[in-house]
């Protein structure tokens, strides 16, 4: 895929290029990038997707929510295999009321008969009001997003771009599901919380340095740490927030390791980062990797990334060391929580079924909220976010009087 036309642009510093992807209001035009999500949004987001989930219980919520974007149509451009990315998307349009169209495949397109890339992109903008795509191209969709501002510069139809996905580089929108996962296991609430107990407490009688909120945590990365574009987008959002420890567990392999692009990033923004090699490698504080962790992000090995020669040097790779068992898992605290992008490997089984039900495996509720941060993230695209607000204040601000002034 040619990208001739937009090879400066790309090539700039990324600091160059977030403000081409706002709009003149300042708000988000395109979602290409993690580095556009800074904490302020980060927050808001996870405040609009609670809203969603709360006024979604009802039908009356329903009704609202599917009504506000049901002049809208939307088009997925999956290129690149995918199932949950796909599928809460579609949930997420179709809690909005948004129209959907999609294609995966460009054998059934026009591409197949040498229309471009960009062409196609082109005509999709022509029929509908947003573009959520993933690419095995890293490019593909930042480039897609200049198209957008060069119509829209000459007064032809532009409309935003959501980056689904793109090669081994960038997952905005699964960090964002990510990041709002995190924030809701560490706000420690428990629906038996009351004024006379809460779970936050008891967990402070075991953790007394223990907080609530993202920052003072440690967090662990295992598997496949080079090619996984979530861990990227991921760590580099976790870095917003403050005294963060990150540890990258993986096999010593350049496709594998963290790269120093990313350690660098990382650096530069105050996280304290740590590479080793198993579980048990010793943290900072002396204790075992495995037993410090306040949140452990689980990947895959991609093995639809391998490179023969490549793949053949790291085939024997004793992959034991970067797979969770029971044992593992007692030894983590009461609290941490440990994630999973999926889809995970069932051949390798970095997590057995078996960890599923243990409390502290939060990746099918992770799922799940991909659904509600994507329709945040649209409603705030869409710039509907403070009707949903204005709607929850007005449904969920009235409590019942129980009258206990007269007793």
């Amino acid at each position: 895929m040619d990208f001739y036309n937009y090879e400066s642009r790309v090539n700039r510093p990324l600091m160059a290029k977030l403000s081409e992807l706002k709009s003149s209001n300042d708000r988000l035009k395109h979602i290409i990038f993690s580095a556009q999500l800074d904490r302020e949004l980060l927050e808001h987001l996870a405040s609009v997707a609670d809203m969603v989930r709360a006024l979604s219980q009802s039908r009356e919520g329903c009704d609202f929510l599917s009504s506000l974007l049901a002049h809208k149509r939307a088009m997925l451009y999956f290129t690149q295999p995918s199932t949950r990315t796909f599928l809460s998307f579609v949930a997420a349009c179709q809690l909005l009321g948004l129209s959907l169209a999609e294609v995966r495949d460009p054998s059934v397109s026009s591409e197949v008969k040498g229309e471009s890339p960009y062409d196609s992109v082109r005509m999709f903008s022509s029929y509908f009001d947003v573009i959520i795509m993933r690419s095995v191209v890293p490019n593909f969709a930042e480039c897609c997003s200049y198209l957008m501002n060069d119509l829209d510069e000459f007064n032809h139809r532009s409309v935003p771009i959501v980056n689904a996905g793109s090669g081994a580089d960038e997952h905005p929108t699964q960090a964002l599901l990510d990041i709002y996962t995190i924030q809701r296991t560490f706000r420690f609430a428990h629906p038996k919380d009351s004024s006379s107990w809460t779970r936050f407490d008891e967990l402070r009688q075991k953790y007394p340095a223990l907080t609530r909120g993202l920052s003072g945590k440690v967090y662990g990365f295992c598997g496949d740490i080079g090619r996984g574009r979530t861990v990227r987008s991921l760590a580099q959002l976790l870095s917003r927030w403050n005294n963060i420890t990150m540890y990258f567990i993986a096999p010593d392999h350049p496709r594998l390791r963290l790269g120093a692009d990313l350690k660098n990033r990382l650096l530069d923004a105050g996280v304290r980062v740590h590479e080793v090699q198993s579980f048990d490698d010793a943290g900072e504080d002396g204790r075992p990797v495995i037993e410090s962790v306040d949140c452990l992000y689980m990947t895959r090995v991609q093995q639809e990334h391998d490179k023969g020669h490549e793949a053949d040097a790291y085939a024997g790779a004793d992959m034991t060391r970067y797979r969770l068992n029971r044992e593992l898992v007692n030894r983590m605290k009461d609290y941490a929580a440990i994630l999973h992008p999926f889809p995970r490997d069932s051949r390798v089984g970095e997590i057995p079924t078996e960890i599923d039900n243990d409390p502290r495996a939060m990746y099918f509720r992770q799922a799940r909220n991909g659904m509600w941060a994507r329709a945040a993230l649209l409603a705030f695209l869409f710039d509907v976010d403070g009707r949903i607000a204005s709607r929850f204040q007005k449904d969920f601000s009235d409590f019942h009087d129980y009258n206990v002034g007269v007793l």
